[in-house]
């Protein structure tokens, strides 16, 4: 999927913002792994699976890999965003496989209620 518009708004959560710092502290390159992703993002790029059982809402989880440890994208990250409109995504969260097998689809609704409450 892809739009040709020139860039997209991508906004953080709560949720995400707490997430991404926790994790800076034990993998170093974090923002720098997550980046391209961000990147391809805002060019128009999404990227990742849609999740099922999102109904109407377009979610989509993208693995990336963790380049502080040498095991690729199955045990790295997992970014989980939002596409609110054509120009506007939301950030959701992220976390580490190696610290959380998975996200259900209940937990990612409440980052979402939580964000427009």
């Amino acid at each position: 999927m892809s739009n040709n518009l020139d860039s997209i708004d991508i906004y953080l959560t709560p949720e995400f913002k707490k997430n991404l710092k926790k994790l800076a502290k034990r993998y170093r390159n974090i923002r720098l792994d997550i980046q391209p992703i961000i990147e391809e993002l805002q060019n128009g790029n999404f990227l990742g699976d849609r999740l099922s059982g999102s109904g109407e809402k377009f979610i989509y989880k993208v693995r990336v890999k963790n380049t502080n440890i040498k095991k690729g994208k199955s045990a790295g990250y997992r970014l989980i965003y939002l596409l609110e409109s054509e120009t506007t995504i939301l950030l959701l969260t992220i976390y580490s496989k190696s610290d959380q097998e998975d996200i259900t689809v209940n937990e990612i609704q409440a980052i979402v209620d939580e964000f427009y409450d």
